[in-house]
C-alpha cells in the first residue's frame, strides 16, 4: 500500500525541475513579481471597471487601454502562479506585449495629449504609478529568462 503521509503529499506538490514537469515561477524573487502583478491587476481592473461604467464618454480610449492592461497583468499573474515551461513562454510573450504597450502608449500620450483626456495605467510611461509599469515587464522578462535556465 502506498505511503500517504503528509510528508509524501507535500513532496508531490513541490515544484519539479525535470523536463516536462511544472516548475514554479513565483518562488524566490518571483514572489515579488507575483505580488506586484497581483496589485496591478486589481488596481487596473477596478479603475477600468469604474471608468468604463461611470465615465466611458469622457475618455473611451484611455479606459479601454486601462482594461487591456488589467487583462495583460492578470494573464501574467496567472502564468507566474501556474508555472511550467508553457506558462513561462506565455508570460514572456505577455511581458513583451506589456512592455510594447507601455512604451507605445507612453510615447503616444506625450506626442498627442488630446487623444488621452484622462490617464491610463501606461500613460507617460506609468508616471502616475511611480514608473512601475515600465520596470515591471523588464523585470518580468529578466526573471523569466533566468527561470528558463534553472
Amino acid at each position: 500500500m502506498p505511503e500517504t503521509s503528509a510528508g509524501a503529499r507535500s513532496s508531490e506538490a513541490a515544484p519539479k525541475g525535470a523536463a516536462g514537469e511544472r516548475r514554479s515561477l513565483g518562488t524566490g524573487p518571483g514572489r515579488l513579481l507575483v505580488a506586484l502583478y497581483g496589485v496591478f491587476t486589481v488596481a487596473a481592473a477596478s479603475r477600468a471597471a469604474y471608468q468604463l461604467i461611470a465615465q466611458f464618454d469622457r475618455a473611451p480610449l484611455a479606459y479601454i487601454l486601462s482594461a487591456v492592461s488589467a487583462v495583460v497583468y492578470a494573464f501574467i499573474l496567472f502564468s507566474l502562479v501556474r508555472g511550467g515551461e508553457g506558462a513561462r513562454r506565455a508570460a514572456v510573450v505577455c511581458c513583451a506585449l506589456e512592455l510594447a504597450g507601455v512604451l507605445g502608449v507612453g510615447t503616444w500620450t506625450l506626442v498627442d495629449r488630446s487623444a488621452f483626456p484622462d490617464a491610463t495605467v501606461w500613460s507617460d510611461f506609468g508616471m502616475g504609478y511611480l514608473f512601475i509599469p515600465v520596470f515591471l515587464p523588464v523585470t518580468g522578462l529578466l526573471w523569466l529568462r533566468r527561470a528558463r535556465r534553472a
